[in-house]
């Protein structure tokens, strides 16, 4: 399995999980320039923009500590301009991280970690 096929079956996972806690998942992979969001979800409160991160061990550290302020910024970007599309500026927002170890193997986990970061 390459890391695109890791990536998708990571996603699907993340989006499975938002929809079993009754979120409705509204984009994936939305590009704006050259950043992406994963996850466009939303509670019955706010629009949740989702980095999905999927790896097969931790060798190398916890997958969200791969999420730095220059990801961060370029998430914003991608919320701000999803955001401006759909005429929704000024709606509450939320950015979460869904992280995925081991997906189908022995000792898979899922890791939803709501509100990891704010707008910096």
């Amino acid at each position: 399995m390459n890391n695109a096929e890791l990536g998708n079956i990571g996603e699907e996972k993340a989006a499975a999980l938002l929809e079993a806690k009754k979120m409705i998942v509204l984009d994936r992979n939305y590009r704006f320039m050259r950043a992406e969001v994963d996850i466009v979800a939303t509670t019955d409160r706010e629009i949740v923009f989702v980095e999905v991160k999927t790896r097969r061990n931790n060798r190398f550290g916890e997958p969200e500590e791969s999420i730095d302020d220059t990801k961060k910024k370029q998430l914003f970007k991608v919320a701000e301009a999803w955001l401006h599309e759909r005429r929704m500026e000024g709606a509450p927002v939320r950015f979460d991280v869904i992280t995925v170890m081991n997906p189908n193997g022995k000792g898979e986990k899922i890791n939803h970690i709501e509100g990891a970061f704010w707008y910096l």
